[in-house]
């Protein structure tokens, strides 16, 4: 039998992996705890497990797809939620969000200098790129 009072601590902390996929951050929550096993998520400058209980105010970076964030924890939620929902449970630091936007801008500006050709090469243009690159 639980108390209110046993109830309320429960709440007050939440399994990293779970809420990793509360607030919308990874798809499912094998995919969160894989990510935290490969090293991809630090809570409090720390490599964690993904049973870490998560407490507001904490401080964790992430990767998320080519892209690493550091939030910042503003709410607990075990429940997968809508998504404006979910971003109200953490707050992008802004150092975290300049960095993000700077990569996505070199991202951009490097795929105009190497564009992708609408055909794949055949044998000879395979051949020309090979001693092109052997030479450089």
């Amino acid at each position: 039998m639980t108390t209110p009072q046993a109830k309320q601590q429960q709440n007050d902390s939440i399994r990293l992996d779970k809420w990793l996929w509360a607030c919308r951050f990874y798809k499912t929550r094998g995919l969160a705890k894989s990510m935290i096993d490969g090293g991809k998520v630090h809570y409090n400058g720390q490599r964690c497990k993904a049973s870490r209980q998560v407490e507001v105010g904490a401080i964790i970076k992430l990767a998320q797809g080519t892209d690493d964030k550091v939030v910042e924890v503003l709410g607990l939620s075990e429940k997968r939620l809508a998504a404006a929902l979910a971003q109200a449970l953490y707050h992008e630091t802004a150092a975290s969000t300049e960095q993000r936007l700077a990569r996505a801008e070199l991202r951009k500006t490097n795929s105009l200098f190497a564009p992708h050709p609408d055909t794949k090469p055949d044998k000879k243009m395979r051949r020309q790129l090979l001693l092109l690159k052997s030479k450089q």
